[in-house]
């Protein structure tokens, strides 16, 4: 089954304007069997399933983990896309 290749991940931020992060398709995949999207820093990382529910993953020890507020389905990029 395919699954879309980005997102952007919304977290609500204390007093200021929203954090938006764009994660992208891995080959990895999660406890889930979803797979895990990652930003480009490697930093940020979630397993999202097919139906947009989202599991955030540490990255590396001492991490706090916050739920994003909302979760975008982007459009595909390359050739293919429209």
């Amino acid at each position: 089954m395919a699954h879309t290749e980005r997102y952007e991940l919304v977290f609500q931020m204390s007093g200021a304007a929203d954090d938006v992060v764009t994660v992208r398709e891995t080959d990895r995949t999660g406890a889930g069997g979803s797979p895990v999207y990652e930003d480009e820093t490697g930093i940020v990382r979630a397993e999202i399933s097919d139906r947009g529910e989202v599991r955030m993953l540490a990255s590396g020890g001492h991490q706090v983990l916050g739920a994003p507020l909302l979760v975008r389905p982007l459009p595909e990029e390359g050739p293919g896309a429209l």
